[in-house]
């Protein structure tokens, strides 16, 4: 095989193998650029869609916590209004309430006041000479100072003796007065005093075997709508001791329901005192019919009297 030996010039192939690197490493540069590039978008892109769901996510929650603000707001509207007019409902109940209260509270003053007044006349008219000499002459032997001033002296001696006369003898007519109602008072003891010796003992029995009669008040009174009686025993405690009187109460209530009743008639008597009392009662004309009325319409028994 023949050897040829030839010249290549590979300058022109440096060349654009030069022009070729440069344009390789352009592309490279380019690369790279590019690579930067869309690694910034991106970037952005996340940022930007991260942006915009967080500004959704909040934008929600907002719209929904307005929404709840709203109806709550609303709900506490209508519970305001409806509190507002159960309030209104309130001070009118309380203001009939106490117009109603007023109403009856003055009502009910004035009958206690009256049934004041005629409980004070008819307490009054139970003891008159004690209660005026309690009430009018108490209070004005106790005022006597006021009531017996003297004149001062400064006048001439004849005023001055008839004003002494005319004193002494107011003095002499208010005394008349208390002497009169001491003497009353005192009257009234006696007569009181008489009544109690005629009914007790002139002196305590000791003696066991001694038979005394003892008067007892039995009274039987129905004190509910249902009819049930309750029945009381009253013993004079003056002479005798507690147990005697404890089995007195216990032999009275053994044979109180084998007792025999009978009708009895208020006695002239009576009807002639009660009249008397109340004609002279200081009650209104009501009162004194309705109590003549409840009396003559009175109907009781007592105990029938039985032979030993």
């Amino acid at each position: 095989m023949a050897d040829i030996d030839c010249l290549i010039d590979t300058h022109p192939m440096a060349n654009e193998m030069n022009s070729v690197s440069a344009h390789i490493n352009g592309t490279t540069a380019a690369v790279v650029g590019m690579k930067t590039a869309v690694i910034k978008a991106e970037a952005d892109a996340a940022t930007r869609v991260c942006n915009d769901v967080n500004r959704g996510f909040y934008t929600l929650i907002h719209s929904q916590i307005s929404q709840k603000i709203a109806k709550l707001h609303s709900e506490v509207d209508s519970h305001l209004m409806k509190l507002n007019q159960l309030r209104k409902q309130l001070l009118a109940i309380k203001g009939r309430m106490e117009r109603d209260y007023g109403m009856i509270s003055q009502r009910y003053i004035k009958l206690f006041n009256g049934l004041n007044k005629n409980l004070q006349q008819r307490i009054f008219e139970l003891d008159k000479p004690t209660v005026k000499f309690a009430v009018s002459d108490t209070s004005m032997i106790t005022n006597r100072i006021k009531a017996l001033t003297a004149s001062v002296p400064v006048s001439q001696m004849e005023s001055l003796s008839m004003s002494q006369k005319i004193l002494i003898s107011n003095i002499k007519y208010r005394g008349l007065h208390v002497i009169d109602s001491m003497s009353r008072f005192l009257e009234e003891m006696n007569e009181q005093q008489r009544l109690t010796n005629r009914v007790l003992l002139d002196k305590k029995m000791d003696s066991l075997g001694a038979e005394l009669m003892i008067p007892v008040l039995v009274s039987e009174s129905c004190f509910d709508q249902m009819g049930h009686v309750q029945m009381e025993v009253v013993i004079n405690s003056s002479f005798l001791p507690a147990h005697i009187r404890t089995r007195i109460k216990n032999e009275v209530f053994v044979h109180a329901k084998s007792l025999q009743w009978e009708s009895s008639v208020t006695s002239p008597e009576l009807i002639s005192e009660f009249g008397k009392y109340l004609s002279s009662s200081g009650a209104s004309e009501r009162v004194k019919m309705m109590t003549d009325r409840l009396f003559k319409e009175n109907s009781f028994q007592t105990v029938k009297s039985q032979q030993p």
